[in-house]
């Protein structure tokens, strides 16, 4: 019998221990951030710096596209990757961020080198205006970090290859704007840039304005994500890095804060929104424009941007078994893809991750997160009527 005892007081006390065990703490939104960052990054900045990007990068696309879109893809995946990550690449304040600053100095020095084996296409074809936009826009992004501490030789082969972009003559829409942004890029550089380009461009856009926060896509309204993946975000960067067009700036802002809000109201309570429009494959990068704004105004959004990453990066098929981007909007979906959509594209994704700009004390990520409009309104709570502006 006392053996008997013994043996269940020996049970109870493994129970109290496993009880009395300390639990790991649970994982915060901005470390949730940072690891799909990493998981974005990791397989582009590495490959690129080594020269092995274009042998390991797959090119998923369109049937019978793939020679097309593999002069064009590498590009897509560094420009749009850096667009999103720079901001927090700027802040150099954590060892991660000092790190990676440094790997997408590598990869950019891989693919401006023309002896390089990653050396990337600046200027055949139409495609590379549109990355050299988004390469331009991770500069003006990141002016210390991705250009003033690039090495002079680097700088010299960087600013050809965005120069070599003028070769592509933009189409009378969206890309107005990454002419314009290159351009911008190119001043900030200390480079002879074109006025007449960013100016073309502004006032273009300053006439497609449609009302209520929106713009047109060149003369014509259509129902998609492009004044938030493209045409909002690049017009607030490159107003606020020239000087002869600042005075547009506060209605632009004013316009932009109205388009955010709208994007508030579209993510419903599971973090899902509408598949309207072309490009529904950059996923999340549809929110690029509202986490610009929470960047730049401390719009306290963390909660709705956290829902539809979750939604869109986390759904099984995402990525593929060396963790590369699968085209899709939720999971592996390869017939939501237009003809211009490959693997590097869809890494305008990683727009969304603007706000990891903000310092962890900010109040974005250290106030407690709110639920967005439509996930209280839909449980019934009281909210103020919306209105245009």
């Amino acid at each position: 019998m006392p053996d008997r005892r013994r043996f269940f007081q020996s049970l109870a006390g493994l129970g109290m221990a496993a009880q009395a065990a300390p639990q790991p703490a649970p994982e915060t939104d901005r470390q949730f951030w940072l690891r799909m960052l990493a998981k974005l990054a990791d397989p582009v900045l590495r490959n690129l710096a080594a020269g092995t990007l274009k042998r390991n990068m797959p090119v998923e696309c369109v049937t019978g596209n793939v020679n097309d879109r593999r002069k064009c893809t590498h590009l897509e995946a560094l420009g749009r990757l850096l667009a999103g990550i720079a901001p927090w690449l700027e802040t150099g304040t954590e060892p991660e961020a000092r790190k990676y600053a440094q790997l997408a100095r590598d990869a950019i020095r891989s693919a401006t080198d023309p002896q390089s084996p990653d050396y990337l296409n600046f200027h055949e074809g139409d495609q590379p205006l549109v990355d050299c936009g988004f390469l331009a826009q991770a500069l003006l992004r990141a002016p210390n970090e991705l250009w003033k501490k690039l090495d002079a030789p680097v700088q010299r082969t960087l600013v050809t290859a965005l120069a070599a972009s003028r070769a592509i003559t933009p189409g009378f829409n969206n890309w107005l704007m990454f002419a314009a942004t290159v351009e911008a890029a190119l001043a900030m550089m200390g480079e002879r840039w074109d006025a007449m380009r960013v100016d073309y461009a502004v006032r273009q856009h300053q006439q497609w304005y449609l009302g209520d926060g929106v713009y047109g896509d060149g003369p014509h309204f259509h129902w998609d994500y492009y004044n938030s993946f493209v045409i909002q975000p690049m017009l607030i960067d490159v107003l606020r890095n020239t000087k002869n067009w600042e005075r547009m700036l506060p209605d632009v802002l004013e316009r932009a804060r109205r388009y955010a809000a709208i994007q508030g109201r579209l993510i419903a309570p599971d973090g899902s929104y509408p598949a309207i429009g072309r490009s529904i494959t950059y996923r999340c990068g549809a929110f690029q424009l509202m986490a610009q704004m929470a960047l730049v105004g401390d719009l306290r959004v963390r909660g709705a941007l956290t829902a539809v990453m979750r939604r869109t990066l986390e759904a099984p098929g995402t990525f593929d078994g060396n963790g590369w981007l699968t085209v899709g909007l939720c999971g592996h979906q390869p017939h939501l893809g237009e003809s211009y959509i490959s693997t590097g594209s869809l890494y305008l994704c990683a727009t969304i991750l603007l706000p990891l700009g903000l310092p962890p004390a900010a109040p974005f990520w250290s106030a407690p997160s709110e639920d967005w409009i439509s996930r209280r309104i839909w449980r019934g709570e009281d909210a103020a009527a919306d209105h245009a502006i």
